[in-house]
């Protein structure tokens, strides 16, 4: 492909995002970083969080994991909406009728100063390496099929993107976000369309022809029922219900965008039109993996160690060059909402959790901004250094490790939320920290050894589950009369 040509569909690209910024970022205030003004759409909030909640992860991990786990990630989607229920019907009434800018405000006033710091922390460390792990593999793509015949170093790589992101975000936050993300969905969503139908194309086909050899293959089954399988579909309904309900209702930048809605039946008609979507696109990245196979299989094309790999190796060196730029388009779309509503949901909550500038009196406004502008580019900085970091590191398909590390890290939040919302009971504050620490380590030793320890069951996603009830058990140990008024 001509590096001049992609070049300047970057540059187009970003161009794009910027004047989307300036027209949004206009006369920007705290409020509007933090809430958009509580004035977004809510229909183009639910299409702009498709791609957010895709990012890089989805676009390029799903598909080569396809030939290992066949469909049975649907069987996670399909939890997912049961999760998204909970979100829209239990959480999103609560975080409006708290009127919250951070959701884990509510965690100080149900237990006290401790819980509330340790939910915050948590989150913080969870968005921060999930994040980078969702740009480090878009970034690494582009590296290794572009920026190395230049080379350019990674490092130098990154660090255009981290800059780009901070200047969009800088001024507008969530106000600018909720835009950007319905062009970054857009062209994502056009990609993988594209990229299915050039792969047909390439196979002599037509899409009913297709659908029936994707169905006939053993990549479409769905439903596995050895129990002892990390595939088990109930372990991963289960478990999806559970991952949505961390990774989004308890998550900063995925609520920061539904608390930006003008009222709590906006969110939650964006919340249900969402899940709507989200399922038929995760399907067609199902499909899209299943015709990769397919066709690295005909082509006698061999598959790549990492599998995350090989859905930029067909596009970019068998399809041809429209199918290459279409690709790296998507690419390029992924890897903007893989950071840049991380890196304002990372600074409102550690202005507000930590730094509390929305109660400090003794600030003006002018010098509240300040300090969110300051708190927003070290978090710039610290995304980059992990993302470095995690390239030294990574040694397998980094969707498995986005979720085993939200397993441990999200779990606690988990623990804390159901013991605030399903009991009234109060905890020995001073404590829970403890518990938090306590209850991942406990979960971390109980998957190394499940197989002599439960006789042969291995675990999957569901470690989530079982660090939030360790949690939620630890908490109740930690329990004291407590009135809810």
């Amino acid at each position: 492909m001509n590096p001049t040509t992609i070049l300047l569909c970057f540059i187009v690209y970003t161009t794009l995002l910027f004047v989307i910024t300036w027209l949004t970022a206009r006369k920007s205030t705290n409020r509007s970083f933090f809430l958009g003004n509580k004035a977004s759409p809510w229909f183009v909030v639910a299409y702009g969080m498709i791609g957010a909640s895709m990012s890089g992860v989805t676009f390029m991990s799903v598909p080569g994991w396809v030939g290992t786990a066949g469909f049975s990630y649907m069987m996670v989607v399909i939890g997912y909406v049961f999760g998204y229920l909970v979100i829209g019907n239990v959480l999103l009434p609560l975080y409006y009728r708290l009127n919250l800018t951070s959701i884990y405000s509510y965690l100080e006033t149900r237990f006290g100063f401790w819980s509330y710091k340790t939910g915050a922390f948590y989150f913080i460390l969870s968005r921060t390496i999930g994040a980078s792990f969702r740009m480090f593999l878009v970034v690494n793509v582009l590296q290794v099929f572009i920026f190395d015949a230049w080379h350019i170093p990674f490092f130098v790589t990154v660090l255009i993107f981290i800059v780009l992101i901070l200047l969009y975000t800088f001024k507008g936050g969530i106000k600018t976000i909720i835009w950007t993300d319905t062009i970054q969905t857009t062209f994502m969503l056009l990609s993988l369309v594209m990229s299915i139908y050039l792969i047909i194309d390439r196979l002599g086909l037509n899409l009913p022809e297709m659908i029936n050899q994707v169905y006939s293959s053993t990549y479409s089954k769905m439903v596995f029922t050895d129990w002892s399988d990390k595939r088990f579909f109930l372990k991963e309904l289960f478990s999806g219900a559970f991952i949505a309900i961390v990774m989004t209702g308890l998550d900063q930048e995925m609520m920061q965008k539904n608390l930006s809605c003008r009222s709590l039946k906006d969110a939650q008609k964006n919340m249900f039109t969402y899940t709507g979507i989200m399922v038929v696109v995760n399907f067609v990245i199902l499909v899209l993996g299943a015709s990769l196979y397919l066709f690295a299989a005909n082509k006698g094309i061999g598959i790549p160690a990492k599998t995350d790999d090989l859905f930029p190796l067909i596009a970019i060196n068998h399809l041809g060059p429209v199918a290459g730029l279409v690709f790296l388009i998507g690419l390029i779309s992924a890897a903007y909402p893989s950071a840049d509503g991380a890196l304002t949901s990372l600074t409102t909550s550690f202005s507000i959790d930590f730094l509390g500038i929305n109660k400090r009196t003794d600030l003006k406004e002018s010098e509240r901004k300040r300090i969110r502008q300051k708190v927003h580019i070290g978090f710039a900085m610290l995304l980059l250094l992990v993302i470095v970091w995690f390239r030294a590191i990574n040694d397998r398909a980094v969707i498995d490790k986005l979720f085993t590390v939200a397993g441990y890290t999200y779990g606690p939040l988990l623990g804390l939320f159901a013991f605030g919302l399903f009991t009234n009971y109060g905890v020995r504050d001073r404590w829970v920290p403890f518990i938090a620490v306590l209850s991942p380590v406990i979960c971390y030793f109980l998957s190394e050894f499940s197989v002599d320890i439960f006789h042969g069951y291995r675990f999957g996603f569901e470690l989530l589950i079982l660090n939030g009830f360790i949690t939620f058990a630890g908490l109740l140990l930690l329990r004291k009369k407590h009135d809810l008024k």
